[in-house]
């Protein structure tokens, strides 16, 4: 938009590291490596530079061009940082955008809110599986939410209009419905993917589950071999107890007289835990209920359990594929939630760019002459910023002169609906449930 518009970039000169010298092509990468989460991280220095009191909080606004813009962004910075340090501010740069109809304005106004609202929910979704999918490598997420190859912060603060996604020829509303379609997408891809993931993992952990905990409850099968047991005999079976520690003397004492025509000396300790042991005890199939219901009486307990050699192997072999495909499906899991992670933040940031300009141009009319200003606010002084903002800019708005909506009035719940005299919107960096 040029000298009118007033929306250049005071990081233009800035180095901003490209996408491919961040990291390597996803298609050239290891499919099965759980390593690709240490892959293109940049520095935690370079993420936390640029957080005053470790604010991920962004204030995106605008305020009409006075003879220039640059006067508006000088203005801005003699109020807000000269003095005070309440903020550190960039130029957002919005390229020249088709202005259309005021009638196409207006309804684009309220589509674009909403949309705003479903990509940021998106782009949430993606960062939260990241962190579901990596599970005890959560430290890595932060360092693998990217866009464009660089961290969010510097993304942000450095926003390039991407003229190849989004071509400014092309009216404001397709451009919305370009990345309302692509957000759509995402969302789409990123329930199928997580689903068919989620049930190999819930499967395997079924299984694993069934090869842990109590003696009780555990699967046997790693446990017991086959020369525990008496086996293709008509008469004889070997039965499997778990006896508590403290009665192992009780068991001893007593297992040969729990049922007639239990062998003697036939019982065996195979395994224990910290609570229980294992013991096989062999005796005659018509004394097994009498054995089962002795046995309950004092406090062993008999488990359900015939050596089947073909149903033991059949569930080894059922764990070693789920936990193989798992690993498999992996690495190119956590690259796709990476490039779609990176595609969907950079959405989100355009359509707060688009909205910043259709809010504008409704707000301060034609011809298009605004700049758009980002704010870092400082944590401890975000009330006197709003106050500071507010006297600068209250002549934009005579209703909103009158009332701060920043101010808490009786009777009056402005302050949730986040009006001020100048455009503003909020962008939050924040986008885990969970501190990493």
């Amino acid at each position: 938009m040029g000298e009118n518009t007033g929306v250049t970039n005071n990081n233009n000169n800035a180095s901003v590291p490209s996408q491919h010298e961040q990291y390597q092509d996803p298609e050239n990468e290891a499919d099965d490596s759980e390593d690709v989460t240490i892959d293109f991280l940049t520095s935690k220095a370079q993420r936390t530079k640029h957080f005053p009191a470790a604010m991920t909080e962004f204030w995106l606004i605008s305020a009409p061009g006075e003879k220039t813009c640059q006067q508006t962004w000088d203005k801005l910075m003699v109020a807000t940082t000269r003095t005070n340090n309440l903020s550190v501010n960039n130029k957002f740069n919005i390229p020249d955008l088709k202005v259309g109809t005021l009638d196409v304005l207006v309804g684009l106004s309220d589509e674009l809110a909403k949309l705003d609202t479903f990509v940021e929910s998106v782009v949430k979704k993606v960062a939260q599986y990241m962190a579901d999918v990596l599970e005890d490598s959560r430290d890595k997420v932060q360092e693998n939410l990217l866009a464009n190859g660089v961290d969010l912060v510097t993304y942000i603060t450095r926003f390039q209009w991407d003229m190849a996604k989004y071509p400014i020829k092309q009216s404001l509303k397709n451009i919305s419905e370009i990345i309302s379609k692509q957000a759509t997408q995402i969302d789409n891809d990123l329930k199928a993917r997580a689903s068919a993931y989620n049930n190999l993992k819930g499967n395997l952990q079924n299984l694993e589950r069934k090869n842990a905990g109590s003696l009780l409850t555990r699967s046997l099968a790693d446990i017991v071999k086959k020369e525990d047991f008496v086996l293709d005999s008509e008469y004889l079976i070997t039965m499997l107890v778990v006896v508590p520690k403290t009665n192992y003397p009780d068991w001893q004492k007593t297992y040969e007289t729990l049922a007639e025509m239990v062998v003697p000396r036939s019982t065996k300790l195979l395994f224990e835990d910290n609570d229980s042991g294992l013991f096989s005890v062999t005796l005659f199939r018509k004394a097994i209920d009498d054995f089962r219901h002795k046995a309950r009486e004092n406090k062993f307990t008999v488990r359900d359990f015939q050596y089947n050699e073909e149903e033991m192997k059949a569930d080894k072999e059922e764990m070693t594929r789920l936990s193989t495909d798992k690993k498999k499906q992996f690495g190119p899991l956590v690259r796709w939630l990476k490039v779609n992670f990176s595609e969907a933040f950079i959405a989100w940031i355009h359509i707060k760019a688009l909205r910043v300009f259709v809010e504008s141009v409704l707000r301060y009319g034609l011809p298009v002459n605004f700049q758009a200003m980002l704010l870092q606010p400082n944590k401890k002084n975000m009330k006197k910023l709003r106050e500071v903002l507010y006297e600068l800019y209250k002549h934009l708005d005579s209703s909103a002169a009158i009332i701060d909506a920043s101010m808490d009035i009786p009777g009056l719940n402005l302050s949730q609906q986040e009006y001020y005299p100048y455009v503003y919107y909020k962008i939050d960096c924040n986008l885990l449930d969970f501190k990493v």
